[in-house]
């Protein structure tokens, strides 16, 4: 499970995507105002446009198949990573198997959450606990949302990328495996706000600020490399029966 604490744009492989994952988006709120969690629908279909948008060219698309509403403070609050609040959260409302995306937002308020954008479960760790499986985000990361600078509705994307089989950019530091990703430029350590320049590893090029897999201000994200779409298709393949 990956947490998300507060380069050039690859082009398209062509107009239409060659895999749909079907998303199951959970809005769970403490009251029925925007700021008690309750996003209306036009908020749902901008982030579900910025995540279509963000991954065609990797030849991904997300269709929306269900919206819940469900109320309760204490999920919203509480559910955080490992809390058992969130286990009740996703016992009472996962849907679908490995290829459907499952996505909550709610407060991080308080508990094991408290100041978290959103985590997400990995692909290879779907078979040991399916309903666990899927992405939890902050309501006020969608775009529009008050999280700013995390409010363009780029921690969804980054939280996807994690369900869909991506590390950190800054995976590993400056030695090793890294993000297992070739293309992608070792980084000692996260960046934040818009670091123009930020060189943490020098033999391997710039630090990738603008990945969607860094922790930079969602102004500064701008793409995937050509290697880490790969790495989403074999991954969702083996794991998720995903072709």
């Amino acid at each position: 499970m990956e947490a998300h604490f507060a380069a050039n744009k690859v082009p398209p492989k062509s107009n239409a995507a060659a895999v749909t994952i079907s998303l199951a988006f959970h809005v769970v709120y403490a009251s029925t105002s925007l700021s008690g969690g309750y996003i209306p629908d036009p908020q749902i279909s901008s982030q579900l446009a910025v995540l279509n948008n963000a991954y065609a060219p990797c030849g991904i698309s997300f269709t929306l198949s269900s919206t819940t509403r469900t109320s309760n403070s204490n999920w919203f609050n509480n559910a955080g990573p490992g809390s058992s609040q969130q286990t009740a959260m996703k016992a009472a409302l996962h849907q679908g198997g490995a290829s459907t995306l499952s996505v909550y937002t709610v407060g991080f308020n308080s508990g094991s959450g408290a100041g978290l954008l959103g985590y997400a479960t990995f692909p290879s760790e779907y078979a040991s606990n399916p309903t666990d499986d899927g992405v939890v985000i902050l309501y006020s990361s969608l775009p529009g949302g008050t999280a700013a600078p995390y409010n363009l509705g780029y921690t969804l994307v980054h939280e996807v990328g994690h369900w869909l089989g991506l590390y950190h950019t800054f995976q590993g530091g400056c030695s090793g495996t890294g993000d297992s990703v070739s293309d992608t430029p070792a980084e000692a350590s996260a960046a934040f706000g818009c670091p123009t320049g930020r060189d943490t590893c020098s033999s391997t090029g710039q630090d990738p600020i603008h990945n969607f897999m860094d922790y930079t201000d969602d102004s500064c994200m701008t793409s995937f490399t050509p290697e880490q779409c790969s790495r989403i298709l074999t991954q969702i393949s083996t794991y998720r029966g995903i072709h």
